[in-house]
């Protein structure tokens, strides 16, 4: 059966998924790509069902998102993804977020892995579909931003505060949701950070480690210059690592 390799996610940006500036929440946003990703994934035999069923479960590894313009209530948003590439243990998928009339609100990559659910061992993705999972990929589609970077380890002088993971925290695989992580590392800035048309405009995170329910969260944060700073989140280990970039 042939498929198309791209998915399209239609939607209208509800009151109840903007922040306090009528603009779509970071969260409703990147809820929105995960939720793209599995739709894709699962028109193709490949999603959260279809893997948890082989006791296999996908993770988060990366995440970069570029947000030219964000929209705002009741403007609709069509999110499109696409598999740019597979390797042996990590895949590739770009979203693009765009408005009615070709209209660009911005761009996301991420990678993916395929884990035991029980070892938590990473598969070998080339493996799948009996070695033929590249026709479903799109290599040649751009996205036309900037793959992330390393975010370094922050210094234990830059702590800020401990939380403890809740049960709003935690989603159906039993850790903390990869988007939640967003959100916590969002509260961090004060109100006025996000006012006057300032907005988060970029944010790369990596996801190193997982997280579980009342585990202490310990956050750390550092400035670099005006518009950008690193964030850490620790548990016994370091959990996330991200760089954020606001418009100035």
């Amino acid at each position: 059966m042939e498929y198309s390799k791209f998915h399209t996610l239609d939607l209208v940006v509800d009151p109840f998924n903007t922040d306090f500036a009528k603009r779509w929440s970071w969260m409703a946003l990147g809820k929105t790509l995960l939720n793209a990703a599995e739709q894709h994934a699962k028109a193709r035999g490949f999603g959260m069902y279809d893997v948890n069923s082989e006791n296999f479960t996908w993770v988060l590894s990366r995440l970069c998102i570029d947000i030219y313009e964000m929209p705002v209530v009741w403007e609709e948003v069509h999110v499109t993804t696409w598999i740019e590439n597979i390797y042996r243990l990590f895949t590739n998928r770009n979203f693009s977020i765009k408005g009615n009339d070709g209209k660009v609100y911005g761009y996301a990559r991420s990678i993916w892995a395929l884990i035991d659910y029980n070892t938590r061992d990473p598969q070998n993705l080339e493996q799948l579909y009996g070695n033929d999972f590249t026709r479903f990929l799109a290599p040649e589609e751009p996205c036309p931003i900037l793959k992330q970077g390393r975010v370094h380890p922050l210094k234990d002088s830059d702590w800020i505060k401990d939380i403890e993971a809740e049960y709003s925290d935690i989603d159906l695989n039993g850790h903390v949701n990869s988007i939640k992580y967003i959100e916590h590392i969002m509260d961090l800035y004060p109100l006025k950070s996000y006012e006057n048309g300032r907005n988060l405009k970029r944010i790369e995170i990596a996801y190193m480690a997982e997280s579980y329910y009342s585990d202490k969260l310990s956050l750390y944060k550092r400035t670099l210059d005006e518009s950008t700073s690193e964030v850490e989140v620790r548990g016994n280990e370091p959990l996330v690592r991200c760089k954020l970039q606001f418009s100035i």
